[in-house]
């Protein structure tokens, strides 16, 4: 069935209800946001099953970066393209954007031990009192007597004025950080508690090494469980030289009270410096690398007056392959329809309505990243290379798992308050009658674990919709259970196949909000802005210069 929004009726009452709607700011002129209210897009839910169906077939073996699925989900989407008339994005007009992936896998449990200051020798049990990987550029390697220091949170945060380091060298040290990020910063995740920021911080002071002090059981156990399985980076990337973990009685065992009372100031203040433990690390670590060679993919409809401006669509294309070992049922493939086949179903959805609309002022991208189940590796490739410069990127708007709900009084995005583009989005939203929320969630710290993050780190305007809850029929009451038993049974399962049966009702609705909002960004002559609390502002203020 096709599902038509935009008339001259809906038209009209976008206007008339989003010019009475308050919001904190304006960053969008009124001829833009007129313009893309007088628009009439046509989503139609036929075609999104369409490519959902293919996406998620059984042939593509779970969309795995570097196998058939890449090859086959790569040529569908360059015939869409083709077949839509967008001209290709990546450099030299080529469709692709090569991203070498390296895999790393431990080719036996790492040694360690550590001395004190009385040369006494203490050896440290892999699983037990430690964890370690390689870093992303040295599979192999043997460290001898590497002086420890502890650097609080690890955390250097201007606005709240927190600052865990001061002007420490960390030059050939490693580092002991505590896990996540202090409580004055807020309960709830932000980029300041993110691996990212963190192991920025510490390498451009030259720690040699990260070792996060696990306090929590549950978390302890976690990282034992990650450091013997495979994990996949981003080739010739930044990166420590190793990285590991270590429990609470480890940590007292090789920082006595020096680092029980540096624990203590440091959850209530940042520390201003390293402190220096008593205590250096030696650690012999093997793993076996391969390399896999993928691809983002890009398409584009060049801007009409400002071409060298740039607004982003993306979704990742992949998924995580096969299982080990069939079910019961004899199926082994994790088909991800929703994840992210349905995203992945948005994007060229969107392209389509960007081609039969008003052509964009700005150049509008449509960006496909491999590698995002593997730790948002293909964006992160795109960020630390750009095909589009950062700086002149308006925004990133992300499609990861389109709602497959009824309709919603609720337009939900990740990380509520971080930027005007959520203004913008509102306005568009009321002539729904739909509200933006937050996603409900928020300690899982969801901004920080999809693709729009790494625009967001590089200091783009980045945001990223989701399932609302507060269904128009029966409100939180019906959709909050709905939408849990939704992910408990799909979520990075074996049941996440193509359903004839999927209700496109919010995810209709919120293609038409996304369109209008990337539509009016794309004929803005002003910039979209993190709102004053978003822990982005230094990062994009540094660019400042290159936009006019």
């Amino acid at each position: 069935m096709s599902f038509r929004r935009g008339s001259v009726a809906l038209a009209a009452l976008f206007l008339a209800v989003c010019a009475t709607v308050p919001v904190s700011a304006a960053p969008a002129p009124d001829d833009a946001f007129a313009t893309a209210s007088a628009t009439t897009p046509e989503f139609s839910a036929q075609r999104l099953s369409d490519h959902i169906k293919y996406l998620s077939a059984d042939e593509l073996e779970g969309r795995f970066p570097g196998l058939v699925g890449e090859r086959l989900t790569l040529a569908y989407l360059q015939a869409q393209y083709e077949a839509l008339g967008l001209a290709p994005g990546g450099r030299d007009d080529a469709w692709l954007q090569p991203v070498d992936l390296v895999r790393f896998k431990p080719e036996r449990a790492p040694t360690a031990a550590w001395t004190g200051p009385d040369g006494a020798r203490h050896d440290l049990i892999s699983g037990t009192d430690i964890t370690l990987r390689a870093g992303r550029n040295d599979p192999v390697l043997k460290l001898e007597d590497l002086p420890l220091v502890f650097a609080g949170y690890g955390v250097v945060a201007p606005e709240p004025g927190w600052d865990d380091y001061g002007d420490a060298d960390l030059t050939g040290k490693v580092v002991v950080i505590l896990r996540g990020q202090p409580e004055p910063l807020g309960d709830d995740p932000n980029f300041y508690g993110s691996t990212e920021h963190k192991m920025q911080e510490a390498l451009k002071r030259g720690a040699v090494g990260v070792i996060t002090l696990q306090q929590e059981d549950s978390r302890w156990r976690r990282a034992v469980g990650g450091a013997t399985r495979p994990q996949m980076t981003v080739k010739g990337s930044a990166d420590a030289r190793f990285t590991g973990s270590i429990n609470t009685a480890t940590g007292t065992a090789l920082g006595g009270a020096a680092l029980t009372e540096a624990v203590a100031r440091a959850k209530t203040a940042g520390l201003g410096g390293a402190v220096a433990l008593e205590a250096r690390l030696s650690l012999d670590i093997a793993e076996s690398t391969e390399v896999i060679h993928s691809n983002n993919l890009l398409a584009k409809i060049p801007g009409t007056t400002r071409p060298d401006e740039y607004v982003v669509y993306s979704a990742h294309w992949d998924h995580i392959g096969k299982a080990k070992e069939p079910n019961a049922e004899g199926d082994d493939i994790y088909n991800g329809a929703w994840d992210n086949a349905s995203g992945t179903a948005g994007l060229i959805e969107m392209a389509r309505a960007f081609k039969a609309g008003p052509a964009p002022e700005r150049t509008v991208v449509f960006l496909h990243v491999t590698a995002e189940e593997q730790g948002l590796l293909g964006s992160e490739a795109y960020a630390a290379d750009p095909v589009y410069p950062l700086a002149k990127t308006a925004a990133d708007i992300n499609i990861d798992m389109l709602p497959f709900t009824p309709a919603t009084r609720d337009v939900a995005v990740f990380g509520v308050g971080k930027s005007e583009l959520e203004d913008i989005l509102a306005r568009f939203a009321a002539g729904q009658g739909r509200a933006v929320t937050g996603d409900g969630y928020p300690k899982e710290g969801f901004y920080y674990r999809s693709d729009h993050f790494n625009f967001a780190a590089g200091g783009v305007p980045a945001l990223m919709p989701w399932s609302g809850r507060d269904f128009v029929e029966g409100g939180m009451e019906a959709g909050t259970p709905y939408y849990e038993a939704q992910m408990g049974r799909y979520y990075h399962k074996l049941t996440d196949e193509w359903r004839a049966d999927y209700d496109f009702t919010a995810a209709l609705q919120n293609m038409d909000l996304l369109y209008r909002l990337g539509l009016t960004v794309a004929d803005s002559e002003t910039w979209p802005a993190w709102k004053p609390t978003a822990e982005f502002n230094a990062i994009r203020d540094a660019t400042a210069d290159q936009r006019r």
